[in-house]
């Protein structure tokens, strides 16, 4: 993995808006670049950080931050192999700051998803919007996440015979 930018914070109104209160999105001139993901991701072929203010700092007390990352796959010939992407929620802890207890209780509520897979497999980099309207509505009410699990793997161009 090479992180390229890491920025925590807010920079527009529509990102992991769904649900909060708009007192809590007004602020778009609100981030911080951050090191802490390449310090803790560079030369890994898999990494996971959580997206939190003790993590990052709080560059903008009162709003509803998110964390942009660009990343890729550095070593030649490395592309992406996702093993699983799972979308909606399993635990009542996981992105859950702020959220109304109504929108973070069914902790049964996910499915598997073959788009992240057959978007990113094969590339040495990827971006993909999470939201119901690519992965479907899986629980109306409950405030969703993706859980995703890849590794950089060695791009095999043919066999020998």
């Amino acid at each position: 993995i090479s992180v390229q930018s890491a920025v925590y914070g807010r920079h527009d109104m529509t990102t992991c808006a769904t649900g909060r209160p708009a007192s809590e999105i007004q602020n778009v001139h609100c981030s911080s670049q951050s090191t802490t993901v390449a310090e803790s991701c560079n030369g890994k072929s898999s990494c996971s950080i959580n997206a939190i203010n003790s993590v990052f700092g709080d560059p903008c007390p009162g709003t509803y931050k998110y964390l942009e990352l660009a990343y890729t796959c550095i070593s030649q010939g490395r592309v992406i192999s996702v093993q699983s992407a799972v979308y909606g929620r399993r635990d009542k802890t996981t992105c859950a700051t702020g959220r109304p207890a109504s929108q973070i209780q069914n902790v049964c509520c996910s499915s598997q998803s073959t788009t992240v897979a057959e978007s990113c497999n094969g590339k040495s980099s990827c971006s993909i919007n999470v939201s119901n309207y690519v992965f479907g509505d899986p629980c109306p009410g409950t405030y969703k996440y993706l859980e995703l699990a890849y590794t950089c793997q060695c791009h095999v161009t043919g066999k020998n015979h």
